[in-house]
């Protein structure tokens, strides 16, 4: 539905369900409007009125989080290799020198953050005025959650006749009117299939639980033995609370990773692709990782604490179930939640308004996921087949601090190289000794014969010896 508005020129509005292809809807339209000098030589023409072939970039993809950012690089990637696009991904976390030697050899797509693509910006790095083509991807969270500042001075810096095109699974109509301010007459598509009328995608199966939150480790383990699983994620709301339960996963023998913002970002990338290779099958992540993120297998997606709200309901659960394939969505919701998640029930009309008391032990636990009997909160060992977050190699990528905050110390695993600095040695004169006015040597005072310091003057005596200043205050001048 999109592609042929889009390759026409036309600015776009696409709102489809996660796991339909919108990546797809905006990327092909792009690189095919984009002029490569490879199109020059052959004498083809592209559908980019007035597109040549020139080193500053022509197209802008703008995400809200990096992970995302590597994801929508390496797809655009595979698909411009046959025209040879010069596709760069601009990043915060990583050094700035790689990305502005690229920029200086010829980039013709550029995907990246708000607080990164304005640092090149403004530093004259990046040159946006020859942009023909601009896509906001999870456009609600780019204009919704603090980066619409960004955004706009983003906007500013490109020509005004350019197509833009906005996409995101999830958009209210407040940001759809912020959005119509920025563009020109744009054809809204929302794409559902006439079998699928719900918010959540019919191939997701739900399950939801009340829980308690000191018996969720145990049940959690007990849900990740279930038959026929894949690869897993679980979904919590604070970076500490992911942090401590990927620790209690590997414990327990499982071959888990975490993905947070305390991570530096080489620790971040690391755990990502050792999910992607297999090497690790658990990955645990705050809602940073429920944007976008699109990996083949995972089966099973659990949300160990409640989302927020049912926009991020929808965006954790649609990791699984991606491209017409089927999966499980496991939400604990402990009894402090209910208020939250009966907003989130209402919203999206889920028909789950009171959830079962469920533990590690209940038969309907074991009967609805399939756990086989007998499993216990530790993973066998004839089950650990994985190697591990520690198989898969760390890249250098000149982090340009810890964790994203100035003076935050490395998290565990990220294996960032410990540069300790080089100070040259500091001349410093040996400390002079005195006792009584009196050079000490070798740690006992000079000792001076009792005749001489018997006749001793009081004059000789009050210069050895320092005098005491004393001090009175004034006192008012009424006293």
């Amino acid at each position: 539905m999109t592609l042929p508005v889009a390759l026409s020129g036309k600015d776009v509005i696409g709102q489809a369900k996660t796991g339909t292809g919108k990546t797809f809807g905006f990327g092909l339209p792009l690189l095919q409007r984009v002029a490569v000098p490879a199109d020059a030589e052959s004498g083809r023409s592209t559908v980019a009125p007035g597109a040549v072939p020139s080193d500053i970039p022509q197209a802008l993809v703008v995400v809200p989080t990096r992970e995302l950012c590597v994801q929508v690089s390496n797809d655009l990637q595979t698909a411009g290799k046959v025209r040879n696009v010069r596709v760069l991904a601009v990043y915060g976390g990583r050094a700035y020198e790689p990305q502005v030697e690229q920029l200086q050899k010829g980039v013709d797509v550029v995907v990246g953050t708000p607080g990164r693509l304005l640092d090149l910006a403004r530093q004259k790095k990046m040159n946006l005025s020859g942009v023909h083509t601009l896509v906001l991807d999870e456009a609600d969270e780019m204009l919704d959650l603090g980066f619409l500042p960004d955004v706009e001075r983003i906007l500013k810096l490109l020509p005004a006749q350019r197509q833009t095109m906005l996409f995101s699974a999830t958009m209210q109509p407040q940001v759809i009117a912020l959005a119509r301010q920025y563009m020109r007459q744009p054809t809204h598509i929302r794409a559902t299939s006439p079998d699928d009328e719900g918010a959540t995608v019919a191939n997701v199966e739900q399950f939801v639980y009340r829980a308690h939150s000191m018996d969720k480790p145990e049940l959690v383990s007990r849900v990740l033995q279930a038959d026929g699983r894949g690869l897993a994620m679980i979904f919590c709301r604070t970076k500490r609370t992911a942090a401590d339960v990927a620790d209690q996963l590997k414990r327990r023998g499982f071959a888990s990773a975490a993905v947070h913002g305390d991570l530096g970002q080489g620790a971040r990338e690391q755990a990502l692709r050792a999910f992607r290779n297999g090497k690790v099958d658990v990955l645990v992540a705050t809602d940073v990782a429920a944007r976008g993120i699109d990996v083949d297998g995972v089966t099973h997606v659990i949300n160990y604490q409640c989302p927020e709200d049912e926009k991020t309901y929808l965006h954790r659960i649609g990791r699984t179930a991606r491209a017409g394939n089927s999966g499980n969505a496991v939400t604990l919701v402990d009894w402090d939640d209910m208020p939250r998640w009966s907003l989130v029930n209402k919203a999206l009309d889920l028909g789950f308004p009171e959830p079962a008391e469920t533990y590690s032990t209940s038969p309907h636990l074991y009967e609805d996921l399939g756990i086989p009997e007998g499993a216990t909160g530790v993973l066998p060992r004839a089950a650990r087949v994985r190697e591990g977050l520690d198989a898969e190699a760390v890249e250098d990528l000149g982090e340009t601090g810890r964790g994203g905050r100035r003076g935050a110390p490395a998290a565990a695993g990220s294996a960032e190289p410990k540069r300790e600095r080089e100070r040259a040695p500091r001349d410093r004169s040996p400390r002079r000794r005195t006792r009584g006015g009196v050079p000490v040597k070798d740690g006992a005072a000079a000792e001076t014969p009792a005749p001489a310091a018997a006749e001793a003057s009081p004059a000789e005596d009050a210069a050895a010896k320092p005098r005491r200043k004393r001090t009175r205050r004034r006192k008012p001048a009424a006293e």
